[in-house]
């Protein structure tokens, strides 16, 4: 249902019946974990967190995992913040 490193992939579908009788599947949001950090990262500018992703975690899709470490459930809520936690399993890069 999704694609492989997405945080939904470990969640397991359920089926939920609406008010009207239709059964859709649906997942539970996956809630950012207590994910330690590295450190911090201070970003450029405007810079995007899938940007940021690709550097430090080398998959621009991860940038949920960003999300995880600073305790944000969506990306938007890490916008403001000049300072990005990056997690603590990230590959240390030299």
């Amino acid at each position: 249902m999704f694609f492989p490193g997405s945080r939904y992939a470990p969640m397991q579908p359920y089926t939920l019946t609406r008010a009207d009788g239709t059964r859709v599947a649906v997942v539970r949001i996956p809630l950012p974990g207590a994910a330690g950090t590295l450190g911090f990262y201070r970003r450029n500018g405007g810079e995007r967190l899938d940007a940021i992703a690709s550097h430090f975690l080398a998959d621009a899709t991860a940038f949920w995992r960003l999300c995880d470490a600073n305790g944000a459930v969506v990306p938007d809520a890490l916008a403001t913040h000049d300072l990005v936690g990056v997690p603590l399993d990230a590959p240390v890069r030299g």
